[in-house]
């Protein structure tokens, strides 16, 4: 069986993003880039399927420029067997993400696409749900578990006032929660064996995939500074603050 993997360069969550000076975007020069959380969990899920033995190979795909390399050689090093970029220097926003997926899909017929819920940058949450649409494959998100066996994936993930599982028959498409699991530490050996790895390089006009944004950003600006707290001198001014000045979030 075979596992296809969607990884994404984003900015280090642990960086604090700047606004460009103009507000068309934020500002990644000289900004530390990784792989998106969520996609690691996604990696290492599928790197546990092989070591299971369900699985017999992890191939990593990733969409963007030539750095994006970088990130797959993250998920090799985790596990994945090899990599594809698909190589694109346009504005990749979620649907053309997904339709160069899909066309990715149908050349490498994997039985499972484990992706992340979503990219910590944009939040879209909006890329698996595509895929699942345009391949026609079930899908099943947020998944907390995911247990295949005999053809079928045995999915459960949290909703309002509980949780649910769900049996999809493969080919799927799954995305992963943080709950799904705790990505392995990457040893130097492991970053050492992934430099020997396959990458290829597939470039998205190839694809024959129209890539076109269809979203428009306008402007992006940081969040208000938070207003300093105050003391107040009785429950009574507290409770007059509280009716007339604080707000409703």
């Amino acid at each position: 069986m075979k596992v296809l993997v969607p990884v994404k360069r984003v900015v280090d969550h642990n960086v604090k993003v700047r606004v460009k000076s103009d507000g068309s975007g934020v500002d990644i020069c000289n900004v530390k880039m990784s792989m998106n959380p969520f996609d690691e969990i996604a990696v290492e899920e599928a790197v546990r399927l092989k070591e299971s033995g369900v699985a017999t190979e992890v191939v990593a795909v990733s969409c963007g420029v030539d750095l994006a390399q970088e990130t797959l050689r993250t998920a090799l090093a985790i596990g994945a067997d090899r990599g594809v970029l698909i190589r694109s220097d346009a504005e990749l926003q979620p649907l053309a993400v997904a339709k160069l997926l899909q066309a990715l899909v149908e050349k490498e017929r994997p039985s499972l696409v484990i992706l992340g819920k979503q990219a910590v940058d944009d939040d879209s949450n909006q890329t698996g749900q595509m895929l699942a649409a345009l391949s026609k494959m079930p899908q099943a998100t947020f998944a907390s578990s995911l247990l295949v066996d005999e053809g079928c994936a045995l999915i459960s993930r949290e909703i309002d006032g509980g949780s649910e599982t769900l049996s999809l028959s493969l080919p799927a498409v799954v995305t992963a929660d943080l709950r799904l699991n705790e990505p392995r530490y990457v040893t130097l050996p492991r970053i050492m064996k992934a430099k020997k790895k396959p990458v290829d390089v597939i470039h998205a006009e190839a694809l024959s995939v129209d890539v076109a944004p269809r979203l428009k950003t306008l402007k992006v600006v940081e969040p208000p500074m938070r207003a300093a707290g105050v003391k107040v001198e009785d429950v009574s001014v507290l409770v007059d603050k509280l009716r007339n000045e604080a707000k409703v979030i």
